[in-house]
């Protein structure tokens, strides 16, 4: 039988998580771990300064542990403690509130984060979003006004494929967003991440004792060029996955980097 890891960055108690195995049920033993709460954009950082709890909780028939730490901790307690550090076949995280497209958010999200540590270990995985209307609902653990119907039909169809095939050779993670109201019919591109979907900014203010502080802060770029994962999901309204690769290093003849040492 197969074994099924579930995992998130918005908290065990959240929607998305819940449709996430959904999208897995039957397809093997699935195993849900995840954050205790919301951990959005930690990206795959570990807590190695304190200690992490796992407790046991009832979540709509699947056996789930809530876990005091990030995204990437819940991974490692589920794979080394949780499952005895047998390797599930597959990781899925998510379904995730708010897109994750872009260079920006790939390297901050919790989500995939969470899935690059399963890839680490040669797990297959999948991390799934959907866009939201309001960038606000990101943070909101408890948001109940989108649907999952579509992200979870599509998401159980992938899992079902990698599953039995394995992901093509190269590919570590399929990083599938979905747009706002996408349904069954929605067309599926595959794309390629966009450099940037944040205009960055920082606002200073200043506390009631006039001690300055900053607030990172930001416009969305929806616009940008063809095959991109962000002009598929806020320009055409498509759904976008994008394989993705754990190894970060640049394709590039060596030689030019050794002319620069010189």
């Amino acid at each position: 039988m197969y074994r099924i890891l579930v995992t998130n960055d918005d908290g065990i108690y959240a929607a998305g998580l819940r449709a996430a195995a959904r999208s897995v049920e039957g397809l093997g033993e699935v195993v849900v771990v995840a954050p205790s709460g919301q951990r959005s954009g930690v990206g795959r950082s570990v807590s190695v300064f304190e200690p992490l709890r796992a407790a046991s909780v009832t979540m709509n028939g699947f056996r789930a542990y809530a876990v005091s730490g990030t995204p990437t901790d819940s991974v490692i307690i589920g794979i080394f403690s949780i499952m005895k550090g047998q390797l599930p076949d597959l990781a899925v995280s998510g379904i995730n509130i708010g897109e994750n497209i872009s260079t920006d958010t790939v390297t901050t999200s919790g989500t995939i984060g969470a899935a690059i540590e399963a890839a680490s270990y040669g797990v297959p995985s999948i991390a799934a979003s959907i866009q939201v209307v309001d960038q606000g609902d990101k943070f909101d653990s408890h948001v109940t006004k989108y649907e999952f119907e579509a992200a979870v039909g599509l998401v159980r169809r992938i899992a079902a494929r990698v599953l039995e095939r394995g992901l093509p050779e190269g590919v570590d993670i399929l990083n599938v967003n979905l747009p706002v109201n996408a349904s069954e019919d929605t067309e599926i591109v595959i794309t390629r991440l966009a450099r940037k979907i944040f205009r960055t900014s920082v606002q200073e203010r200043s506390d009631p004792r006039g001690r300055p502080y900053y607030w990172i802060d930001g416009d969305l770029i929806c616009r940008e060029r063809q095959g991109t994962d962000v002009r598929a999901v806020y320009q055409d309204a498509k759904i976008s996955i994008t394989p993705l690769t754990i190894d970060s290093t640049a394709r590039v003849d060596f030689r030019e980097i050794s002319d620069l040492i010189g």
